[in-house]
């Protein structure tokens, strides 16, 4: 076959328009993975995405205080003889059964934070006490008296062992 007739002939045409297409789909997919990539969450939020505690350590009538997604998590140990006052409390400004709180009884995991305007309470053998305002809340985080609207929350937790928890997920 002549030369000429090699430079027009269909079938080698077909071919260079199809290595052409896929050269040109690679180089597109290779120049936007960059900006798609950009779109993934980072490294620091995903560790901040969950957060895991250890509840061997903590005796009954203790706490813990651990950091998830910027916010501190109270983590109580309550006594049996809490856990039976609470069950009968059903008081407050934002009544709540003490049931609908736990996932175990004597676990107790709440934010941290005041509903009021978000500041840190302090604990005590009732429950915590909002220093910003005076915000009293009892040993299931239900708020009793004060200016806070709402108990404090409970974070999405669950128990991946009989002692160890995983917060952020439900």
């Amino acid at each position: 076959m002549s030369e000429s007739k090699q430079l027009a002939s269909p079938e080698r045409r077909d071919f260079l328009e199809q290595a052409t297409v896929a050269v040109g789909a690679a180089g597109v997919a290779a120049a936007c993975w960059p900006f798609i990539s950009s779109m993934n969450p980072g490294t620091d939020v995903l560790e901040q995405g969950t957060a895991e505690a250890n509840l061997a350590a903590i005796q009954p009538g203790e706490s813990l205080t651990v950091s998830w997604a910027g916010k501190p998590i109270f983590i109580r140990h309550r006594t049996p003889q809490q856990v039976a006052a609470m069950q009968l409390t059903q008081g407050g400004i934002d009544p709540q059964d003490d049931r609908a709180r736990t996932h175990q009884p004597q676990w107790l995991v709440v934010v941290g934070l005041c509903t009021h305007l978000g500041c840190i309470p302090s604990q005590n053998n009732e429950g915590w006490l909002c220093p910003c305002h005076g915000s009293v809340y009892d040993n299931s985080g239900r708020v009793m008296r004060g200016p806070a609207p709402t108990n404090l929350l409970v974070p999405p937790y669950k128990f991946v062992a009989s002692d160890k928890i995983v917060i952020g997920e439900a």
